[in-house]
């Protein structure tokens, strides 16, 4: 069942092809919303999921581009010409560099390659692309929903370089709120464990400690992420600059 009426809206979504990306795409499609769907250029997936959603009847448009690598404007402005205009702006890609969880007493581990790829990613990355979508959000008043992580709020995740993109996320959110407002609302969405198709290599016993450790007794899905984000994009009209914790009380 819709829960927002969001005919005539369009979207962007960055990172889309699975996880929090793709549940998000999902939801605002079932609510009437026209998606740019972006996604690694030559990922298999991006198209055969806009070709699924097209199938139910949504309006989906592909968005294929490298968050991070300097082509950001490209890609967003490719997107609005094919939406025709864009409410909203779901930065969701990123990456946390590593297929396994770095202890922060590793700092060799902690290389000047693993840096580069998570800040351009996720923070220089997310940063572009806002700015390219400025001129399409303002004329819409529309919002921008980032994807922070409790690892920036708590210190801890997959290394110190994720948390410090995350950290950075969150104080990004605070600051490009205060800088486009009242025409642009700016929020984030810290996610806690999610169970996805993550690149970090959990193991068993991770999981099951993220699982006795929350208050909620289980792992957030990506459902749960896109519902915050629903929210955050297309309702509450006096909310910007704020990061919304979704993670079963994990870092409580």
């Amino acid at each position: 069942m819709p829960r927002y009426d969001l005919n005539g809206r369009a979207a962007l979504v960055t990172g889309g092809a699975s996880g929090i990306g793709l549940a998000t795409a999902k939801e605002l499609a079932a609510n009437g919303c026209a998606v740019a769907l972006n996604f690694l250029p030559g990922d298999p997936r991006g198209p055969e999921v806009v070709a699924a959603l097209r199938a139910t009847g949504a309006t989906v448009v592909e968005a294929p581009g490298a968050i991070g690598n300097g082509t950001e404007k490209t890609m967003v402005e490719a997107a609005v010409a094919a939406l025709g205009r864009l409410d909203l702006l779901v930065n969701n890609a990123g990456t946390p560099g590593v297929t396994r969880t770095i202890p922060a007493h590793e700092l060799n581990e902690i290389t000047d390659e693993l840096w580069d790829a998570v800040l351009d990613t996720n923070l220089v990355g997310l940063f572009r692309t806002t700015r390219a979508a400025v001129p399409a959000l303002k004329a819409a008043r529309g919002a921008v929903v980032n994807i922070a992580s409790v690892a920036g709020l708590s210190g801890r995740g997959s290394s110190m370089a994720y948390a410090a993109s995350k950290a950075g996320v969150v104080a990004l959110t605070k600051h490009l709120a205060r800088g486009l407002g009242p025409d642009i609302r700016v929020n984030a969405v810290a996610p806690g464990a999610v169970d996805s198709t993550w690149q970090i290599e959990w193991t068993e016993a991770q999981r099951a400690q993220s699982i006795s450790n929350a208050p909620m007794g289980r792992r957030c899905v990506p459902e749960d992420i896109a519902e915050a984000i629903l929210f955050l994009g297309c309702a509450g009209a006096m909310i910007t600059g704020q990061t919304l914790t979704v993670d079963g009380g994990l870092i409580l």
